[in-house]
């Protein structure tokens, strides 16, 4: 049996411009069985091509038919949401790139949505105007709520911590788009044209990846190269399906038990080799 894989990218793939050791093994098998797949990205600021280049420099034969993004999944969901609507965005090209692309106008005053993705040039008067546009009643909308971001230098603030600003002030919650949410990994899934049981999402993050993946039904694989140490798993009421310390350890075989496992339980079989 086979099946689809998400790939979330910093920590599993690459750390920063360098490849993660067994990374490009793992996805040339990919391509070359012709196994479905995408990566993942909670960042909003590049578009699919920006991010394929970057693979593609760092020695990966990726075009960006494989890119998955949260502003991309974010435009979907309004697109479906209000058909032709406007928003007011705090963000970067990517993400208005792909509003654009879901016939969706970029407006200063009166719109439909406020929709927050991640901006190195955020300043005081994007947020004060956008806090009386959602007091005026447009809808605040997230792309995703990671508090902070992985750079070269160290964490930058990422969109949560900008949206965390406007909830407070406003009172508002926004609705988010990007992992965990199951809006984004429905979407994906939807288009590698998998049903659910039968994609696996690798990541490196408990309260992103892997919550999704569980919320969703989605088998999951936790690497170790990322955010997540194994002595983190306790703080969980939730786990993957297997935890590995790199990608250099996810095989075949490994794949298809997941594909093939009953999807409203565990592989067990795994549990208790990871443990």
């Amino acid at each position: 049996m086979t099946g689809g894989i998400l790939l979330d990218m910093d920590g599993v793939i690459y750390h920063g411009s360098a490849l993660i050791d067994g990374a490009f093994e793992f996805v040339h098998q990919l391509l070359d069985l012709e196994i479905p797949f995408r990566f993942l990205t909670n960042n909003s600021q590049r578009n699919r091509r920006d991010v394929a280049t970057k693979l593609q420099r760092l020695g990966l034969p990726i075009d960006e038919k494989y890119i998955y993004t949260c502003a991309m999944a974010t435009a979907r969901f309004l697109a479906r949401q209000k058909p032709g609507g406007t928003a007011f965005v705090i963000g970067e090209g990517g993400l208005m790139t792909a509003l654009h692309h879901n016939g969706f106008s970029i407006v200063d005053h009166d719109p439909d949505y406020v929709v927050v993705g991640e901006g190195r040039m955020l300043s005081f008067e994007q947020l004060e105007l956008a806090l009386r546009m959602i007091i005026g009643g447009a809808r605040l909308i997230a792309t995703n709520m990671d508090p902070n971001c992985p750079t070269d230098r160290g964490l930058r603030p990422g969109c949560g911590a900008t949206v965390a600003m406007l909830e407070a002030a406003s009172g508002v919650k926004a609705f988010s788009v990007g992992k965990p949410s199951p809006v984004m990994l429905s979407d994906v899934c939807q288009d590698l044209g998998l049903p659910l049981g039968h994609v696996i999402m690798v990541g490196d993050t408990m309260t992103t990846d892997i919550l999704g993946a569980v919320q969703l039904g989605l088998p999951s694989i936790l690497v170790l190269t990322g955010s997540t140490r194994r002595e983190d798993l306790g703080q969980f009421a939730y786990r993957p399906d297997l935890v590995v310390d790199s990608i250099a350890q996810i095989d075949m075989q490994i794949l298809e038990t997941l594909w093939a496992r009953d999807p409203y339980g565990l592989t067990r079989e795994l549990q208790t080799d990871a443990a």
